[in-house]
């Protein structure tokens, strides 16, 4: 009698932690999935997709996440640029601001605007919706693509932006194939 319920105990164990893990992808914390949720529950934003950046990995290396918020997998990861005021000489830290002429990066929650193309081609529109991305229209900082970024991750850094998140043109198109087909604007988170 003892033996079926240890294993029962096992089992739950065990498919409990697979299903918390499963929310947990390397370089994409659980909590920061769990807050984009909270944030969009009963918001006219996307329910199913978000794109999520986190600047506390080397520029090289994938940052970039498209994340389904439904199935709760991770549909797309790219190399992204950071703005090259970010950079702290002689430091792998980078720092952060919303001020115009500064060419840093601003963190936080954006709702990824309409498309229109410029001098980089398609290009999305990036509407801060916090107090620390707040001047992101002003700034004209928008989500593009630029020929310096490589498709796939490695030991380098990637080239430096004016302060806009920038992939390499294949990442952007399969971007776009998600962002076009969302009736609903989806959101971009990006933290450190």
């Amino acid at each position: 009698m003892m033996r079926p319920i240890i294993f029962l105990l096992i089992l739950l164990t065990f498919c409990s932690k697979a299903g918390s893990q499963q929310l947990d992808t390397p370089g994409l914390p659980a909590s920061k999935i769990s807050e984009i949720k909270e944030f969009i529950k009963g918001k006219k934003y996307s329910q199913e997709l978000a794109v999520f950046i986190n600047y506390k990995i080397p520029s090289g290396k994938y940052r970039y996440f498209i994340y389904n918020l439904k199935r709760n997998t991770v549909v797309q990861k790219a190399v992204v640029s950071h703005g090259s005021g970010s950079v702290i000489p002689r430091s792998e830290s980078l720092q952060f601001s919303n001020v115009e002429g500064s060419y840093q990066t601003s963190l936080g929650k954006y709702e990824i605007g309409e498309s229109y193309v410029g001098k980089f081609g398609k290009a999305y529109r990036l509407i801060g919706l916090d107090a620390t991305n707040s001047n992101a229209m002003q700034r004209a900082i928008v989500l593009h693509s630029y020929g310096c970024v490589p498709d796939k991750e490695s030991q380098n850094p990637v080239c430096l932006s004016l302060g806009c998140p920038m992939l390499s043109a294949n990442a952007l198109n399969r971007t776009a194939a998600y962002i076009d087909q969302s009736e609903d604007p989806v959101i971009l988170y990006a933290f450190y």
